[in-house]
């Protein structure tokens, strides 16, 4: 079945949910979010909603980064 993933065409398996999706693709659940035909959908959802012909997926990535506090500036 073809999908839409992060705006790129995407051939997969019939009959995935979003949890089977994430491990087909080989992600970490913990680390994405995902949005289906522009409406994000909670973890929590992802075994009970299923992927269809022609849906639309964004899945982001938490990405850390910034710097670390000095925390020497509050020493006394």
């Amino acid at each position: 079945m073809q999908i839409q993933l992060n705006g790129e065409p995407r051939e997969i398996d019939d009959g995935l949910n979003l949890s089977k999706l994430v491990a087909f693709l080989k992600l970490k659940p913990e680390q994405i979010a995902i949005e289906l035909n522009r409406q994000v959908v909670r973890r929590v959802d992802w075994e009970t909603t299923p992927v269809n012909d022609g849906d639309q997926l964004e899945i982001v990535h938490f990405v850390g980064g910034g710097t670390a506090p000095d925390y020497a500036e509050y020493a006394d």
